[in-house]
């Protein structure tokens, strides 16, 4: 804030402010990459994620923020006249008109100021207000800056502003909302970046299969020199995610990968598989439940590359950019979908449990 009144300095720089904007840039690019990429990806719930986090983070901001609007709520406004430097209409949509005023306050207790507000004016008041008239305005205490007029004053100071006669202070003598400054900007502009890379990091196993899938599946063979590769394993999901040059279309990958899944032996049941070029997830049915599933060492994956030959060559998508080969038994019997995407559109087969195809969606 530049002022001579000695108000309150800049509170912008203070270390929570700064972590809170810290946190809401990383809100930020944490939700747009989460869009962005789960768009990408195709995955749902990533792109839900992207919606949720800001309507949750903004719920949490309000809440947190109550206390201090109680506590600003509950100081007494201070009283003055101003009179009135110039004023202008900002636009006339409606009965009630934003109108920019400059004022100078002239406080009992100390030195007059200027300042520059808007405030809505009704039409039919709006000849009262004129360059040179003066007014009684409210203000905190310590946010000299937030006047208002007020439109229907006491009788007292109505007399006091009908009777007075003030001057004009020098615009040196302005006041002005403290600005957030540099070091504000900067922090949120590192929280937005550093929200938005963690995203992608996170997820850069479906990115890269993204550009693996661009290539014909005949194309995309594993390189038997590489064996790298990353499992996680939870209660209700896992995931096995290959390095590059890899893929789970070659011969015995898939078996391998669920094995490590399921822990050779284990008997636990899944809802849905999910396999792209490098990347495999498995969703458990809960444990102790009778919710559907299948054993998903039990699916037919060596018919998988030929499902995935068919989609991509006899349903009008001739440079396929995307695949996925999605096994789920939510209801009703096991059901194996290929869906492949191109600069066509995206087509779809479906087939049994035993891989035989049943149904076909060309692109359209």
């Amino acid at each position: 804030m530049t002022t001579t009144t000695g108000a309150p300095p800049p509170t912008h720089h203070t270390p929570v402010a700064l972590a809170r904007g810290f946190l809401t840039g990383g809100v930020a690019g944490t939700s747009l990459a989460a869009l962005v990429v789960g768009g990408i990806v195709e995955n749902v719930q990533l792109f839900v994620t992207g919606l949720v986090v800001p309507t949750v983070y903004g719920l949490l901001f309000f809440l947190a923020g109550r206390p201090r609007r109680a506590r600003e709520a509950a100081v007494v406004p201070r009283t003055a006249l101003a009179v009135i430097e110039s004023l202008e209409a900002v636009r006339g949509e409606s009965s009630d008109i934003p109108v920019r005023f400059a004022l100078t306050v002239v406080p009992d207790d100390g030195p007059a100021y200027r300042v520059e507000i808007t405030q809505d004016i009704n039409l039919v008041d709006l000849s009262g207000y004129r360059p040179r008239g003066v007014l009684v305005v409210q203000y905190p205490p310590d946010r000299p800056w937030r006047v208002r007029i007020v439109k229907r004053p006491t009788p007292q100071w109505e007399d006091r502003a009908a009777s007075a006669r003030l001057d004009p202070v020098p615009g040196a003598a302005r006041v002005a909302e403290p600005p957030q400054g540099c070091a504000f900007g900067l922090v949120v502009l590192l929280g937005l970046l550093f929200g938005g890379a963690a995203v992608v990091l996170l997820f850069r196993a479906d990115l890269s299969g993204r550009d693996g899938a661009a290539k014909p599946p005949s194309a995309a063979r594993p390189s038997v020199s590489s064996t790298s590769s990353s499992t996680t394993v939870s209660s209700a999901s896992g995931t096995v995610a290959l390095g590059p040059g890899q893929s789970f279309l070659g011969k015995g990958e898939l078996d391998r990968a669920v094995g490590s899944l399921t822990k050779g032996g284990d008997t636990r049941r899944a809802l849905t598989v999910v396999v792209q070029e490098r990347l495999l997830s498995v969703v458990f049915s809960p444990p102790g439940t009778q919710a559907p599933g299948f054993d998903p060492g039990a699916l037919p994956y060596d018919r998988f590359p030929a499902l995935l030959k068919e989609a991509t060559t006899t349903l009008g998508v001739h440079s396929p950019r995307t695949w996925q080969i999605i096994a789920d038994r939510l209801t009703g019997s096991l059901t194996i979908r290929v869906v492949v995407t191109g600069p066509e559109g995206a087509a779809s087969l479906e087939a049994d449990g035993q891989g035989k195809v049943v149904r076909r969606a060309p692109a359209r």
